[in-house]
């Protein structure tokens, strides 16, 4: 078992201040795992923990009643798949205010679409985004890479169980769980968007020609992946721009946040993933969620940067008043390039890092460096 102990640390943290942790990630990504080894490691007195999964029709129901439910125990109460009873927030508001209970409350959604906690518990309530493994958690690039980081496909016993796995996950994903957070829409649409993403990868989203290719409008499309960003299966990397005298790109990147799921929807194999066409652009978004974990970036910090004329820079870092940037090359022998010339001086960024799959790292000049993500991750830095 991978214990995961930074963010059982992390859990421990937010209850030294409030009374209310948010444990938020994707579907089957180890929250309930996480609940429970904290549950062990914290609370000896198994009769101090309470479980309930919202997914369960006996403890749904038991929660139509909260006060009855709730206000007699006491120790740790967990609350698995809360976006199901977004209207239970109110009721631990009030508990958290005048009990010494603990709520680890688990989701599928993003904060951004729980919108009752951020309003009703602000103040007592701090969230932690728990995603699949990543690679210094479990060590093995190749096979991360290909698999993805969901536990059952990591895991699995084999390489063709593993894309079994992933097929189901994104079957149950779009028939079931997208309804699970108030989004209900054709799943065979939902699909067919998903692989329109995924070919995107990489890539700004075009909303006009998603739209014309599924006849959907423009906002309807943009409001079907930013539900798909919000239950943490796409990333939305918003561009930079600044009055600089030149015309920059204004619309955001998508990538498929996890690249197993990336490759079951492209149909890369184990293989065919390196002669993949689309191998590039995998391996971009792959070390661009590593770096981002890494560094413990949050949206507010991180974007990219590309100018109508094809200056591009895959990732910029803000923090306080220094600008990082990032590019990601599947070569061994990454070199600079004229758009990264740019880049460097339009946004006077502090330096550039190329991060390629290689084991080296090394100086191409004073401010540009090249360091393979394995290495990177040992020892992360802007």
């Amino acid at each position: 078992m991978i214990r995961r102990s930074n963010y059982l640390d992390l859990i421990t943290e937010v209850f030294d201040i409030h009374s209310v942790c948010a444990l938020l990630g994707p579907r089957q990504c180890g929250k309930t795992t996480l609940a429970r080894l904290y549950a062990e490691q914290i609370y000896k007195n198994k009769a101090e923990v309470h479980y309930f999964d919202l997914e369960h029709p006996r403890d749904l129901n038991a929660l139509s009643s909260p006060a009855l439910a709730l206000e007699a125990l006491n120790g740790l109460i967990i609350i698995d798949e809360i976006q199901r009873r977004p209207d239970l927030f109110p009721y631990l508001r009030y508990l958290s205010d005048y009990s010494d209970k603990k709520f680890l409350i688990l989701g599928s959604a993003s904060r951004d679409l729980i919108h009752q906690s951020s309003e009703t518990l602000a103040g007592r309530i701090s969230y932690i985004e728990l995603n699949p493994f990543w690679l210094k958690e479990v060590g093995d690039f190749r096979k991360h890479w290909q698999r993805g980081g969901f536990p059952k496909s990591y895991l699995a016993s084999s390489d063709t169980a593993s894309e079994r796995w992933r097929f189901d996950y994104i079957t149950t994903f779009l028939e079931r769980d997208l309804a699970s957070i108030g989004f209900s829409a054709n799943p065979s649409l939902m699909r067919r968007l998903w692989a329109m993403v995924a070919h995107y990868h990489g890539q700004t989203a075009n909303y006009s020609e998603i739209g014309r290719s599924l006849d959907l409008t423009d906002k309807t499309i943009k409001r079907y992946l930013e539900i798909l960003e919000g239950a943490f299966m796409i990333r939305l990397l918003k561009p930079w721009f600044e009055n600089l005298g030149k015309r920059q790109v204004k619309s955001p990147k998508v990538y498929v946040r996890d690249s197993g799921l990336l490759h079951s929807l492209l149909d890369i194999t184990s293989s065919n993933l390196t002669t993949h066409p689309k191998i590039g652009a995998s391996f971009e978004g792959y070390a661009l969620e590593e770096v981002i974990r890494s560094l413990n970036l949050d949206k507010a910090q991180v974007y990219f940067w590309a100018t109508e004329k094809g200056a591009e820079l895959d990732l910029l870092v803000i923090q306080g008043d220094k600008r990082y940037g990032y590019e990601f090359k599947f070569s061994d022998s990454p070199t600079i390039s004229k758009s990264m010339r740019i880049a460097q001086q339009d946004l006077s960024l502090s330096n550039l890092t190329i991060i390629n799959p290689g084991n080296h790292s090394y100086k191409l000049e004073e401010a540009i460096s090249v360091i393979g993500l394995e290495n990177f991750l040992v020892s992360p830095k802007t």
